[in-house]
């Protein structure tokens, strides 16, 4: 089973795949490692942007997305665009959605001591991580 691991940072999701093979987890490398909503207050902007992530999630197989949670309120609060892009995930057709905190994240990675393969960039870390943590949690 392939999941996909998703931050939102402002106005992008950022992808990782991830799969449980034969040697542990493995990073499942896609052409497309982020999309943005750009100008989130025109509709037409939005309904593109949800066409292309339907798109990207046909393509690849995915059934399962883990995306890494934001606050809602405090310093660290995520923007309003975060929370539409949250949205247009969640409404995926055929598609289970996860949330799981930054905490869950991180005591994952330092329980079963994933590595973070060559073949994601640095900004795909903490969807690679999210990933994992959904594959490991069952």
């Amino acid at each position: 089973m392939t999941i996909c691991g998703i931050e939102i940072k402002g106005s992008e999701a950022i992808f990782a795949l991830a799969t449980q093979g034969d040697h542990g987890l493995e990073h499942v490398v896609t052409a497309t490692k982020k999309m943005a909503l750009d100008d989130d207050e025109e509709a037409i902007n939005v309904k593109a942007f949800a066409t292309q992530i339907a798109a990207f999630v046909k393509a690849n197989a995915i059934t399962r997305i883990a995306i890494k949670k934001r606050s809602k309120k405090g310093e660290f609060a995520g923007g309003p665009t975060t929370f539409k892009i949250e949205g247009i995930l969640q409404l995926l057709d055929g598609c289970e959605v996860q949330l799981l905190s930054p905490q869950t994240l991180n005591a994952q990675f330092k329980k079963h001591a994933f590595g973070l393969p060559a073949s994601l960039n640095k900004y795909q870390h903490e969807a690679y991580k999210a990933a994992c943590a959904a594959l490991l949690k069952g």
